[in-house]
């Protein structure tokens, strides 16, 4: 399985390779994601859609490489000395492994990181300002204190929150960190509990049977890729599910209050055009997603035997009526 996998990206890096060799006027891009799943997803296919919106036509003047690391730190290390050796024009990195591995092996090709909540905590930026180096890029930082409104919202009288979380993930550990603090200063239990692989999130969920008004998710890569064995249980638990991002909706939490991925994607291609066209990477500010959005699952309220204000049925962007 591993042969196979190495096999694909090296004939996928001869192939992009041989293409810029006879076409100089070829741009090469370089997308590599630590896992796949929808949220992630999203971002690779709004950075395609930025980039032809800008002019780019794919296999024309544009080579688009892509691999995944399958949720393997190695697989990352592997696929960013390979992107590397490709010499690609720019190479963007989903999620913050596959970002710090990009960052490891190259301090001359431009990386673009797109999907780090905290790229500061991961050392690919000192602040929020151009970085004078081969790194830029756009954050999927939320604040926490909104998202804690968010929760009271959906379940008024919060009690207790549930919390399950990959050790190993920075994203997730900083909102961890955050919600420890903030939420039993406002008089909500907080219960965490880890996960370390994917397989763990169904046991780690039912954990939280019985003592939590609600299971909080962010952009967890473990927690996210896991995601429908996370709802399962939060069903047969009775658990209303809110997440951070909008993706999770569709995959059957209750609300989720964040902003789309496919936009971050859209905004990490706006910045991969505009090094491109010939801007110094190191001049270009990092960003943060724009757009916030509130999304409701009416189907999975009723299913849970919860009621949602109608207020926040009218302030939602969209509200999910039937599967």
């Amino acid at each position: 399985m591993i042969n196979l996998f190495f096999k694909k990206l090296f004939l996928g890096i001869i192939l992009t390779s041989s293409l810029c060799v006879y076409a100089n006027d070829v741009k090469h891009i370089a997308i590599t994601a630590i896992v796949e799943h929808p949220s992630l997803d999203q971002i690779r296919d709004g950075v395609k859609d930025e980039l032809s919106a800008q002019g780019y036509h794919l296999g024309k003047d544009l080579i688009v490489q892509y691999q995944s690391a399958q949720g393997s730190s190695a697989n990352a290390a592997q696929i960013a000395k390979q992107f590397v050796a490709s010499k690609p024009d720019v190479i963007v990195a989903i999620a913050t492994p596959s970002a710090q591995a990009v960052a490891a092996s190259t301090k001359t090709i431009p990386l673009v990181f797109a999907g780090i909540t905290d790229p500061i905590a991961a050392k690919l930026i000192k602040n929020w300002q151009p970085t004078g180096s081969n790194i830029t890029g756009v954050s999927d930082y939320q604040a926490v204190e909104p998202q804690i409104a968010f929760m009271k919202k959906i379940v008024p009288n919060l009690k207790s929150v549930g919390y399950v979380y990959s050790p190993g993930e920075i994203n997730s550990t900083i909102i961890l960190k955050q919600l420890k603090e903030l939420l039993p200063a406002q008089g909500i239990k907080f219960i965490a509990v880890p996960a370390q692989r994917t397989a763990d999130i169904p046991t780690a969920a039912k954990s939280l049977a019985g003592k939590v008004d609600l299971i909080y998710t962010t952009t967890d890569n473990n927690v996210v890729s896991a995601y429908e064995s996370l709802v399962k249980v939060a069903n047969e638990a009775k658990i209303p599910l809110l997440a951070s991002f909008p993706d999770a909706i569709e995959r059957g939490a209750t609300a989720a209050f964040g902003m789309s991925y496919y936009d971050v994607g859209r905004q990490s291609g706006k910045l991969v055009a505009r090094i491109l066209q010939g801007e110094k990477v190191g001049n270009i500010t990092p960003e943060i997603g724009k757009e916030l959005r509130l999304i409701v699952n009416l189907v999975a309220a009723k299913r849970l035997g919860i009621k949602i204000a109608p207020e926040v049925i009218q302030s939602a962007y969209k509200v999910v009526v039937e599967n």
